[in-house]
């Protein structure tokens, strides 16, 4: 998963990048309000931990402003203020959870694994997603296909996991580098290629199906049958 962390305290913001990076995200900062809410607005991030006390635009008016812009990311804020109505404005303002400091790392996680459960139909289980004869734990990070196990290098389960909550649809090159790169990351034309090249020869090895097509002008295509997209149906 890709989040956005927003907060000014560079220790506090260190700490939970560490931590999320250890977990599996790809995770960009912000520190200022207004910087925050402008990333935010691109839609590419999967969850949001938003700071109460920001400079710039604080962090009930970044939530406000995003869920003005119907901006449907699940957004967990971090706050010291703990009143009991302090913690309905962050909830009323937009936020799905609120969390007050200090807190253990693990509960963190805790919260964004109930905001990313997965609740389309790819998923078989809690942090599970099956398409096919292919299975991928989110919390692990472990892959199977037919019960064999199949070991990926950290980005490459990224961009796998993406390709498999978008089954059977296009997903770009940009989608792609989303997922598994953050903002500092400078990527050469065909670094995505040469990912997609070593995760399909692992997927596919000893396997008569390929589940990973590109699909030419337009990006790669995860599918377990015959019909994919932009390609004409048989007549």
């Amino acid at each position: 998963m890709r989040i956005l962390v927003i907060e000014d305290d560079t220790r506090t913001a260190s700490y939970l990048v560490r931590g999320l990076g250890e977990s599996g995200h790809v995770v960009d900062t912000a520190v200022d309000g207004r910087d925050g809410l402008a990333m935010a607005l691109e839609g590419i991030y999967d969850a949001l931990i938003v700071d109460r006390c920001l400079p710039g635009l604080d962090g009930l008016s970044v939530v406000r402003e995003l869920r003005r812009e119907k901006v449907p990311t699940p957004i967990l804020m971090l706050s010291a203020l703990a009143s009991t109505q302090q913690r309905v404005e962050g909830l009323q303002a937009g936020c799905d959870d609120y969390l007050v400091k200090p807190y253990a790392f693990v509960e963190v996680l805790a919260r964004l694994d109930a905001l990313l459960r997965p609740s389309d139909l790819l998923a078989s289980a809690a942090g599970t997603i099956c398409v096919g004869d292919l299975t991928l734990d989110c919390a692990s990070r472990s892959v199977t296909r037919m019960g064999r196990t199949i070991t990926l290098a950290h980005r490459e389960t990224l961009i796998l996991e993406k390709l498999m909550r978008h089954c059977g649809e296009i997903v770009t090159r940009l989608m792609l580098l989303e997922s598994a790169w953050d903002y500092e990351f400078d990527p050469n034309d065909n670094v995505i290629d040469k990912h997609i090249y070593r995760l399909r020869r692992k997927l596919d090895e000893g396997f008569g199906v390929t589940l990973i097509v590109t699909i030419p002008g337009a990006g790669y295509c995860l599918s377990v049958s015959e019909s994919l997209p932009g390609t004409p149906a048989p007549s």
